[in-house]
């Protein structure tokens, strides 16, 4: 079996799960076994794109439509040297 050493865990932390080692009847080192296999035992999410992510977070808000403007015929370039 592996081992690991979690280094500058605050007290608050430390304290809570001391707490929730006791009310599952476990020691702290089982429960943070336990809290860690729970965690990597979860499927990760569907990834998504940053557009897609964004356009989630912000579909609640109502959307805008935005009209789209007329094209114009392209222009001749300049001649330069002329």
């Amino acid at each position: 079996m592996a081992s690991i050493t979690i280094r500058n865990l605050d007290e608050r932390t430390k304290d809570r799960l001391r707490v929730r080692a006791a009310r599952g009847k476990r020691s702290m080192e089982e429960e943070a076994r336990h809290i860690l296999r729970a965690a990597l035992a979860q499927k990760p999410g569907r990834s998504l794109n940053l557009a897609e992510a964004i356009r989630r977070r912000l579909a609640p808000l109502g959307g805008v439509d935005l009209g789209i403007p007329v094209r114009e015929s392209m222009r001749e370039p300049p001649k330069f040297g002329q």
